[in-house]
């Protein structure tokens, strides 16, 4: 029997509670002063990519992407992907990270960065950069910084500091 399928769609303001509670469980209150939440902070995210998945009417994961820059470039921040335990296993955080990519290229977005574990990453095209290559704001472990590029963007061509979208 195969697990059923989430229904993904926008996060709304109605979700925002629930969500605050799944990425408390996943990540922990150490989670904000972290250097990707911190360029988050002030930072509205994507209300069309930042996305929830429901199943019989409970959330079982989110994703959000911020708007970033590296260096002049605009870029988004995928981040934090939290899925609740009573779901993992399932497939969703894979649904939910190929969506909201598939969302952002369809909106013309060229290049996604976010820290995070390489091997699960991999599988959605994302890739290190070469060593200082981009530099965030704060300390962070450069094996972890990953990219996917989403157009024609040449392959590792992001280069500078990461820092928040400027309106």
């Amino acid at each position: 029997m195969t697990d059923p399928i989430p229904d993904i769609r926008p996060m709304t303001a109605a979700d925002a509670a629930a969500v605050e509670a799944l990425n408390e469980h996943a990540f922990g209150p150490g989670r904000h002063v972290r250097t990707a939440s911190r360029l988050r902070e002030g930072v509205p995210a994507d209300p069309d990519l930042t996305l929830v998945a429901t199943l019989d009417g409970r959330l079982a994961g989110s994703v959000t992407m911020t708007p970033i820059v590296i260096g002049d470039d605009p870029a988004l921040l995928l981040g934090p992907l939290a899925v609740d335990p009573d779901f993992e296993k399932r497939g969703i955080g894979g649904r939910l990270v190929r969506e909201t990519l598939t969302r952002a290229k369809a909106k013309g977005h060229r290049l996604v960065l976010l820290v995070g574990d390489p091997p699960y990453y991999g599988r959605f095209g994302f890739h290190a950069l070469a060593p200082g290559q981009v530099t965030l704001p704060g300390p962070v472990d450069p094996r972890r910084v990953l990219v996917v590029e989403l157009g024609d963007l040449a392959r590792s061509a992001a280069h500078g500091m990461v820092g928040k979208a400027r309106s």
